[in-house]
């Protein structure tokens, strides 16, 4: 049997946490979605459209994995691509109950579960919004993000 899965998130900008969620979704499913959500009421630091591009270049090649962005219900999107299962990392408790929520709600809507991946202790400090403060301070991102997220980071705050 087929085992896809979506990987949903604003991602803004995709740190090394991301990545590493990516990658070990990567070797568990035979298709990953990876979807960055397109919300008009918020202006992100970079677009969708940047996203996807910095998600591809730092993400390296994997064959089985589908980069795309979304508005709407996540409900919808799956059922729309067929698929029955989203992952989501976690980093802390709070990640943890908000995330629960949600996937409470999407299994209510439409049957869709949700299983979590813990983050890697070594990524476990890392948020888009820290790293946007750092970077937008001049600070180091090394250890943080991919090079390009890193050099498209110091071109947007430079």
């Amino acid at each position: 049997m087929s085992t896809s899965v979506i990987c949903p998130g604003s991602f803004d900008p995709p740190t090394l946490g991301h990545l590493d969620v990516f990658h070990r979704v990567a070797a568990s499913f035979d298709r990953v979605v990876i979807a960055v959500v397109v919300n008009p009421d918020k202006a992100g630091t970079f677009t969708p459209e940047e996203r996807l591009e910095l998600i591809a270049a730092s993400l390296g090649e994997h064959e089985h994995v589908e980069l795309i962005t979304f508005e709407g219900l996540l409900v919808d999107l799956c059922r729309d691509q067929g698929i029955r299962v989203v992952c989501k990392g976690l980093r802390t408790v709070g990640d943890f109950e908000y995330e629960h929520q949600m996937a409470q709600m999407n299994r209510h809507l439409a049957g869709v579960e949700t299983v979590f991946l813990s983050s890697a202790p070594e990524h476990a400090h890392l948020s888009s919004s820290l790293i946007k403060q750092i970077a937008a301070a001049g600070g180091p991102l090394t250890g943080l993000v991919s090079p390009p997220v890193q050099a498209a980071l110091q071109a947007r705050y430079a």
